[in-house]
């Protein structure tokens, strides 16, 4: 786990600056969060397992007879709810007695671009060598950490391009038009981890391996059913200040 130190950062896009700016991701703001903590890569197939084999937890449907190939077990998990998520975070907080959990989409932001607004984790240009998207990936998953080159400010790996990963945010019940909109608040409601509807759709980042370069800015924001489950879904885990 990485720390990720307190501070303001610019969240969200700025049109003038980013032609690809969506509605959603405006306005621009500056934001303050305290210290927390961000898994420097995307959680595996090999962690996964373990969490599978310790509380008897039904595996992700793509598996061989409930188990990862062996020749995947550092890529991704995927085929992921969020709901999955967040009992593998619940287990390993009880197992370890630290309070892992799912990043808001503010805290994924900030680790994956800095506190400069940064388009990508790398800078402003785009470049696909650096990250695993429809541009240049081998349209699957890859290894989990398999793009040092596109390494954000704090070192994190993997926040553009691979999977999409979960957040704890809410996004709403429409599909088009977020409920909660920007500037971000953390206590306006949107991380409400008590409202678990079907319907009520949350944030994942990041862009994945079947998604292109705009979908990898760090400023996206994406939705998903938390029932969920893809081929292209996962989650990286956070960590409150203790």
């Amino acid at each position: 786990m990485i720390l990720i130190p307190a501070g303001e950062f610019l969240m969200g896009s700025d049109p003038l600056a980013d032609p690809k700016a969506q509605d959603e991701e405006q306005p621009q703001h500056l934001l303050f969060l305290p210290d927390y903590y961000l898994a420097k890569m995307p959680v595996t197939n090999a962690q996964y397992r373990a969490f599978i084999q310790s509380t008897g937890y039904q595996p992700p449907k793509h598996w061989d007879d409930g188990k990862p190939l062996n020749d995947r077990l550092n890529h991704p998990v995927v085929h992921i709810s969020w709901y999955d998520a967040i009992a593998y975070c619940n287990w390993l907080a009880k197992i370890t007695g630290k309070p892992y959990r799912l990043p808001s989409e503010a805290e994924w932001e900030k680790g994956a671009r800095g506190n400069d607004g940064r388009i990508y984790p790398w800078g402003n240009e785009w470049d696909a060598s650096r990250c695993n998207t429809r541009e240049n990936g081998p349209g699957d998953t890859t290894l989990t950490g398999a793009y040092p080159n596109g390494v954000s400010p704090y070192q994190l790996l993997d926040m553009a391009g691979n999977i999409w990963e979960w957040t704890s945010s809410i996004w709403g019940k429409d599909a088009i038009k977020p409920d909660f909109k920007y500037p971000y608040r953390p206590d306006d409601g949107r991380e409400n981890l008590g409202i678990g509807i079907q319907e009520t759709r949350r944030v994942v980042k990041g862009g994945s391996f079947d998604y292109n370069e705009d979908d990898a800015r760090c400023a996206v924001r994406y939705r998903s059913r938390p029932i969920s489950k893809g081929d292209y879904r996962g989650f990286r885990l956070a960590m409150s200040s203790f």
